[in-house]
């Protein structure tokens, strides 16, 4: 049984102690099984509720969390996962009902628990070490412990080299490393993690849950809230939360299933044309539950796969298909068709537009990009940051800029707008070679950038209206415009709250509205759906799809893959170059070798095996699975089972299945030489 003395206090925000010494409520020796079997359940929430005055977040919950689980808390922006966290934390207290963690009363178990909130729980003027030193002080923990457990995590998290490195200084994912280190060096038995990989790249999201796995085999429960529903597919077990309540729970496979749906995948020259004809046949009783745009490809929830086919084929009969298939459906659709059918799928709300660029047919738009870059090179010093980059974007084009932290996309969209100046190559935006900083160009150029861009001591509508008068939208058009962005937002009526009152969800929504109020015929789009939900995150994306239709010119970046399948093509940088360009079925078709998907009898020895033979990139878990990638498959699939049969750790069964986007960006960045620190 760990000692006491080495589990007290907990530390919330931005570093700061949540009680001082004297609070601690140390728990009887007796509460504490000494030897919990792995089945035991470490949270029990029983109808529980929390109220703020008249707003009641919380309705009702009743929720079990077994010992040495993943669980994950999914949930739109406002739908109680943040309250639930805290009054689990020991933070809050509940309006009503429990909530236990190990026997105990949450407030009171907050010496076996570590908690991260949204926000970086670290001192960024502070060492690696300083910060893990200062947290272990504020828990008590012994100085030879301290040692042991600086060491391990440290290791665990890649970090050893980065000691001395100020946390300031360090990338997003290491950030949450570190953090993730801050609250595992008192030893807790209970990591709340709120929305823990935020900003945070491809790579270095993948390495994190692989942690999170190892942790949970260690008997250590997790959970975690999350707005990627990719990333919760590799949990055990999940809840769908809804206005403050638990809708469904169970594993993803399982609530696949009960979604009683397929997927079907349509190939078509004609995107825009086969959406229009397929979306009023959206019934949530009917055959047809979903229709939604990818990039390159239109996927429709059908009842019945066969039947469904049939009737879209009829439907289709008047354009041009290149294939059907018929698909599982992800965790995403069970999300969405679960709020569709609760009629919370937020509204489509047209854009009071004034004008249209050119067709996105037109030959104008193929012969002439609206923006276009040779041999763009960008130098810091001695740092080369861009190396040498080619692109040509087209009206009514989305295009992605994808690549881990560090790979040069924000330092590209500053040039390609004209808000840095190259260090050689040459560049054109919207015709123009010359001054990229005039007046006349700016205003027909549209930029998010990946920090807010709104002024925080001003309130919704005096941002709005500064930016309407900044882009010269003409006063007759800035009220129909201002109401667009309010309704859009579900702000309608809340137009003077300040902006720093917002949640960081609504804040993206505005900033985006305010970026696209005077129609721009170019937009950059900088990680723009950072930290929004999965609902916020489908109407950002309809908005986007919206503009390119009508001839705008989109450049996006996103750390979340299963966001970029709706770019039209996409580009993977690595160190500033690119390299890979095409559309994510290309981009996944090229991919060498196959991926396999691995059911195993010891998930994290099987994993710690063959990441110990294999490059670590290529072993990854994901729920009660394991994925591997194999190049030679013919010769090495073999010796992987006979590897795994040397060491009694027994293969069940084992099947290849298609390249997620996820897998071929960490396959093409691994393979040119792996993401910067």
């Amino acid at each position: 049984m760990r000692s006491n003395t080495s589990q007290t206090g907990l530390i919330i925000g931005h570093g700061s102690p949540l009680h001082s010494s004297d609070d601690v409520r140390q728990p009887t020796a007796t509460l504490i099984a000494p030897s919990p079997r792995l089945d035991d359940v470490t949270i029990r929430v029983q109808k529980l509720y929390k109220h703020y005055g008249k707003t009641t977040a919380i309705r009702g919950i009743d929720l079990e969390v077994r010992r040495g689980e993943l669980f994950g808390l999914i949930g739109p922006d406002g739908a109680g996962k943040t309250t639930a966290f805290n009054i689990l934390g020991g933070v809050m207290e509940a309006t009503a009902g429990t909530a236990q963690i190990l026997g105990l009363p949450a407030r009171d178990a907050r010496n076996y628990t570590g908690y991260l909130t949204q926000q970086f729980s670290l001192y960024l003027e502070l060492s690696v070490d300083e910060n893990i030193h200062y947290s272990a002080g504020l828990r008590l923990v012994p100085e030879n412990k301290l040692e042991v457990g600086r060491t391990k995590y440290l290791k665990l998290m890649q970090l050893e080299r980065f000691r001395d490195r100020l946390a300031g200084r360090l990338s997003g994912g290491m950030k949450q490393k570190l953090a993730l280190c801050c609250a595992l060096i008192a030893e807790p038995q209970v990591l709340l993690l709120d929305e823990p990989t935020t900003g945070v790249d491809t790579i270095a999201r993948r390495e994190f849950w692989d942690i999170l796995a190892g942790l949970t085999a260690q008997g250590i429960t997790i959970v975690v809230a999350t707005p990627d529903l990719d990333e919760a597919e590799r949990c055990d077990r999940v809840a769908l939360i809804h206005n403050g309540a638990i809708q469904q729970v169970g594993s993803p496979a399982a609530l696949k299933a009960d979604l009683q749906l397929s997927r079907l995948v349509i190939r078509t020259p004609d995107l825009i044309n086969v959406e229009r004809t397929l979306m009023p046949l959206i019934d949530p009783s009917g055959q047809i539950a979903d229709v939604s745009t990818l990039g390159d490809r239109i996927e429709v929830l059908v009842k019945d796969a066969q039947q469904g086919e049939s009737l879209v084929r009829d439907r289709l009969v008047q354009h041009p298909i290149d294939s059907i298939q018929s698909e599982a459906p992800t965790l995403e659709n069970v999300f969405i068709a679960l709020l569709r059918r609760k009629d919370s799928v937020p509204k489509s709300t047209t854009f009071p537009r004034s004008r249209q660029f050119a067709s996105p047919r037109s030959d104008q738009m193929i012969q002439q990009p609206a923006i276009s870059a040779r041999h763009l090179n960008r130098v810091f010093g001695s740092f080369h940051a861009v190396v040498d980059l080619d692109i040509d974007i087209h009206y009514g084009e989305v295009y992605g800029l994808l690549g881990a932290n560090g790979a040069g996309k924000t330092t590209t969209i500053k040039m390609l707008c004209g808000l840095l100046p190259i260090s050689s190559g040459e560049m054109s935006l919207a015709g123009e070679r010359g001054n990229l900083r005039s007046a006349n160009l700016r205003q027909r150029i549209g930029y998010m950038s990946q920090k807010f861009t709104l002024y925080d001591d001003l309130t919704i509508l005096e941002n709005l209206q500064f930016y309407s008068g900044v882009y010269g939208i003409p006063p007759r058009q800035q009220q129909e415009k201002i109401r667009w962005v309010l309704a859009i937002c579900g702000l309608e009526g809340q137009e003077h709250l300040l902006t720093q009152q917002l949640p960081g969800g609504w804040k993206q929504r505005v900033a985006f509205g305010a970026s696209v109020m005077h129609e721009p015929e170019i937009l950059f789009l900088d990680e723009p759906t950072s930290g929004v939900d999965v609902l916020a995150r489908q109407q950002f994306w309809q908005l986007i799809n919206d503009f390119a239709r009508n001839g705008t010119a989109i450049l996006v970046t996103t750390h979340y893959m299963n966001e970029a399948e709706q770019c039209n093509r996409m580009c993977f940088m690595v160190a500033g170059r690119k390299v890979t360009e095409g559309s994510a079925s290309e981009i996944k078709a090229m991919q060498p070798g196959q991926l396999f998907e691995l059911r195993v009898g010891q998930l994290q020895n099987s994993y710690d095996l063959l990441r110990g033979y294999l490059e670590p990139w290529r072993v990854s878990i994901f729920g009660d699975r394991l994925h591997v990638v194999l190049d030679h498959s013919n010769t090495e699939l073999p010796w992987v089972k006979s590897l795994m049969q040397q060491a009694d750790l027994p293969v069940f069964d084992t099947q290849t299945i298609p390249f997620s986007l996820e897998d071929a960006f960490i396959g093409e960045v691994q393979r040119a030489g792996g993401a910067p620190p």
